[in-house]
């Protein structure tokens, strides 16, 4: 398995969201009306999103124009 982990600062840049965006989505989960946060790996105090989630997490939660 070959995982690439990123920051939460790195996850920000390539989702082009807030760093708040991410943390209430990690401390709020799912809620009507929210979008949920994509999924986080936690390694002791750190926060580190891999690549393949978040790049599955922009496919789940694209729009399309009707």
């Amino acid at each position: 398995m070959n995982t690439k982990l990123i920051s939460e600062t790195e996850a920000c840049r390539y989702l082009g969201c807030s760093r708040s965006f991410l943390a209430r989505g990690r401390m709020e989960g799912r809620r009507e009306g929210r979008t949920p946060g994509p999924p986080y790996v936690k390694i002791g105090r750190a926060v580190r999103y891999d690549l393949a989630d978040l790049d599955t997490w922009v496919a789940e939660h694209k729009r399309q124009i009707r």
